[in-house]
């Protein structure tokens, strides 16, 4: 069976950018200033008001990836190797296509949290952007088409909290990819103020090099059939 694992990253749009009912609708509970700013931070989490910024793709058993990321306006920027993996830049349609284009060859993809996040995400921008879906991100929940390892992990909801990635890579001894300094919530500001393209694209596929190191304990240690 061929296996792919992916990731991705995003970011909210500019808020000031939405029409006005948009923007009430949004703050519409929000009390206070502190709870506006947060309001706007949380626009990435969204596929109605953010986008996706990069795209970590992984085989796991030829250990060969890519990244898929955009770099607005840096024109300097061209595919780069590193280690077997391919760093490739292009705007969030090329990713998607890039994207589709790849999973049509694999018959298992294996994410973590990707039913509640990435694949949802992925088929919602894919379909705002125009684009035809190649493979269902979306099967049955407990079907293997789709190894949602934080489904897994747990037990579909059995372990009393789920916990995130890296407390999972902790527990497990597995390099975390927050250990290198830079977290989920820096992207925002990596994008829009530093335009730090390359360090979001890395940390993208050091999420995707974890998730291939907890799949590994998962078929080892607790898939037991």
């Amino acid at each position: 069976m061929s296996r792919l694992i992916f990731d991705i990253e995003t970011v909210g749009i500019d808020f000031e950018a939405l029409d006005p009912t948009s923007q009430e609708s949004l703050l519409r509970y929000a009390e206070s200033a502190e709870e506006e700013q947060e309001v706007k931070n949380q626009l990435g989490f969204s596929p109605l008001t953010g986008e996706i910024v990069a795209i970590g793709i992984l085989n796991p058993d030829t250990d060969r990836g890519a990244v898929y990321y955009q770099a607005p306006g840096a024109t300097a920027f061209e595919p780069l190797s590193e280690n077997g993996t391919q760093y490739v830049p292009a705007s969030e349609k090329e990713i998607l296509k890039h994207f589709w284009e790849t999973i049509r060859y694999y018959d298992q993809f294996v994410t973590f949290n990707g039913r509640i996040f990435d694949c949802p995400y992925i088929m919602i921008r894919s379909a705002a952007l125009k684009l035809q879906p190649t493979k269902n991100l979306m099967p049955n929940r407990y079907y293997d088409q789709h190894i949602d390892l934080l489904d897994r992990l747990t037990f579909f909801g059995a372990v009393r909290r789920k916990m995130n990635l890296h407390l999972w890579c902790q527990a497990f001894g597995i390099e975390s990819p927050k250990s290198k300094g830079v977290t989920g919530d820096d992207i925002a500001r990596l994008f829009r103020e530093e335009q730090d393209y390359l360090t979001i694209a890395r940390y993208c596929f050091d999420d995707v090099k974890a998730t291939k190191e907890l799949f590994s304990v998962w078929e080892k240690y607790i898939n037991i059939k």
